[in-house]
């Protein structure tokens, strides 16, 4: 699997492995949320969070690079846009691990599908994937969904973790696409490694300000979130890689059942009546992306020279 991930060409489609690793890596960020939040009571900052979560991500990447292709893959000409992808990558991440904190994992985690809805609209501004009436609605519906969740203004939830959640999920969207540029040129593994190891030198500098002792245990449960972290990373990078972004983001509704779950067993929260109202409606939505996006896709391999785009 590594040398079908691990060249210099944009690779080929392959759907299902896609699928696959995004449903892997749904559970793998379940795991690291519930890390996150558990390190927190445990008097770990977010900002320590996210400079083991990126050891982690750089040590995973180099060990499936070290097996694959070798070091010399991760040369790469496109210094400014793996730049650029850090830094969209780490305010996401934080804003990510910061809803997870201040909200139940099932909350925040049900406000963060709205990122493959937004992913969706930001494939076809930046993309030029194809966009039409039936993803114009599913994502105004989508956003509905996340509107439900929240309820603003009735403090259904905490008011700044809602705000924090919904930034979280815009910044992901622009992770995940940056993250689709990428990878039209870039291997999974060279994107994943400069984002980890660049990603350290300003967070290296935060740590001389923020960082702690801590005692065995707490360490264990940030060794748990770093390497589940990791493999996460890995895994989403790659089934961006393999497939178009409508294609593999709706597997990361999976993860409502495993923070739920998580969050019922660790941390005795379970999910509002709000929140079962709302997700499937963001979920609802982003299946009819996913549907959509098969329909055109046999409808373009069945008349490859008609490319109709008025959904």
């Amino acid at each position: 699997m590594a040398h079908a991930l691990e060249t210099d060409r944009p690779a080929e489609p392959h759907v299902a492995l896609a699928i696959g690793l995004r449903l892997a890596a749904a559970f793998s960020l379940a795991l690291m949320f519930a890390g996150v939040k558990w390190a927190s009571q445990h008097g770990v900052s977010f900002l320590e969070s996210l400079f083991y979560r990126q050891v982690g991500t750089t040590l995973c990447a180099a060990v499936w690079v070290a097996m694959g292709s070798g070091i010399a893959s991760l040369r790469t000409r496109r210094v400014g846009a793996h730049v650029a992808r850090m830094g969209i990558g780490l305010v996401a991440m934080g804003l990510n691990f910061l809803s997870m904190i201040l909200l139940p994992l099932a909350e925040a985690t049900s406000i963060g599908f709205s990122a493959p809805i937004i992913a969706t609209l930001l494939a076809a501004l930046v993309l030029g994937e194809p966009t039409g009436k039936w993803r114009w609605g599913a994502i105004f519906i989508g956003f509905l969904g996340v509107l439900v969740i929240v309820q603003p203004g009735l403090g259904h939830i905490d008011g700044h973790g809602g705000l924090v959640a919904v930034a979280a999920a815009l910044s992901t969207a622009c992770a995940t696409i940056a993250i689709r540029r990428l990878g039209q040129t870039e291997a999974t593994g060279t994107t994943v490694f400069w984002f980890g190891a660049s990603s350290l030198v300003p967070l290296g500098i935060i740590m001389l300000f923020v960082a702690r002792p801590h005692d065995p245990e707490t360490l264990a449960i940030v060794a748990a979130l770093s390497l589940s972290g990791g493999i996460a990373q890995l895994a989403l990078t790659a089934s961006l890689r393999l497939a178009p972004v409508a294609v593999v983001l709706p597997m990361d509704y999976s993860s409502l059942l495993w923070a739920s779950l998580i969050g019922w067993l660790a941390f005795d929260q379970l999910p509002s009546r709000w929140t079962w109202l709302g997700a499937p409606i963001v979920i609802a939505a982003g299946l009819v992306i996913l549907w959509r996006e098969q329909r055109l896709r046999i409808t373009r391999n069945a008349i490859p020279a008609v490319l109709d785009v008025n959904e």
